[in-house]
């Protein structure tokens, strides 16, 4: 029964890629056991990483996704990331090769967990990694592997740019994201103009600059929610002047106030 205790314990991995199975499923449950960072690596096949309880945070080349409780992110195969999350975390990794998953995206998304991709994954978790081929856990996979497919993309993504400027914004405003300094303050801490500064951020993200900001709130937000903190203190840690201006931005961003949102990802949720 492939459940992994810990996924920084090499003693418990069994290389996906050298498993001759066209999809390997295990589960992952660690308490918490304070952070946990698993540095840049790629597989030959494309992994889907299912969080039941915690949340992670996943940099692939471009951009950095944020996966909730209930929520999935699809790598595809051959993309360089790096795997963050802290504290408790329970989930499930599919590893599917490339050439079963032809019908699957071809770049990195956040994916919206049904309940039976959900139901799927925890029976694949429980198979052997040698399953037998052309029986009935082939079959389950299959079936897996169509519900990959047809999931939907949800907007959890944070594109990064690559321009050394712009990444010291980027990293000195996510080591403080409560500081809201203007796009001129920025530009002149960057040491560039304010219209050198939209254009290379418009370039490298496609979003203008406030676009940008906003989305990294967004971000952010559901990761510490997911970790258990209040909206309170998720407002304030974001800089914003009350809990309700930040509850209309999420909204707005998100469809659903961060209660609901939040509510909606644990069992008993509305």
């Amino acid at each position: 029964m492939p459940i992994i205790g810990d996924l920084t314990a090499k003693a418990d991995w069994i290389d996906p890629d050298e498993t001759p199975r066209p999809i390997v499923v295990f589960g992952a449950m660690m308490d918490e056991v304070g952070d946990i960072e698993l540095d840049l690596h790629t597989h030959r096949k494309g992994q889907i990483i299912l969080v039941q309880r915690g949340a992670l945070s996943c940099e692939v080349e471009g951009g950095l996704w944020v996966v909730p409780p209930r929520s999935a992110i699809w790598i595809p195969g051959g993309a360089l990331h790096s795997i963050k999350a802290s504290g408790a975390l329970e989930g499930y990794n599919a590893f599917i090769d490339p050439r079963v998953g032809a019908e699957l995206p071809a770049t990195c998304c956040a994916l919206s967990v049904t309940p039976l991709l959900r139901e799927l994954l925890t029976r694949a978790a429980h198979l052997p990694y040698l399953y037998e081929e052309g029986g009935p856990n082939s079959r389950l996979v299959s079936v897996l592997l169509d519900e990959v497919a047809a999931a939907q993309v949800e907007d959890l993504h944070l594109p990064m740019p690559s321009d050394p400027r712009l990444r010291r914004i980027v990293d000195e405003m996510m080591a403080n994201p409560a500081e809201r300094g203007s796009l001129g303050g920025w530009a002149k801490r960057a040491g560039m103009s304010e219209r050198t500064l939209m254009r290379l951020i418009d370039r490298e993200t496609g979003m203008s600059f406030g676009r940008w900001r906003q989305q990294l709130g967004v971000v952010l937000a559901v990761k510490w929610l997911a970790a258990g903190a209040s909206i309170q203190s998720v407002a304030a840690d974001l800089g914003y002047e009350s809990t309700p201006s930040f509850v209309t931005m999420f909204r707005k961003a998100l469809g659903a106030s961060p209660g609901r949102y939040m509510a909606e990802r644990h069992p008993g949720g509305v």
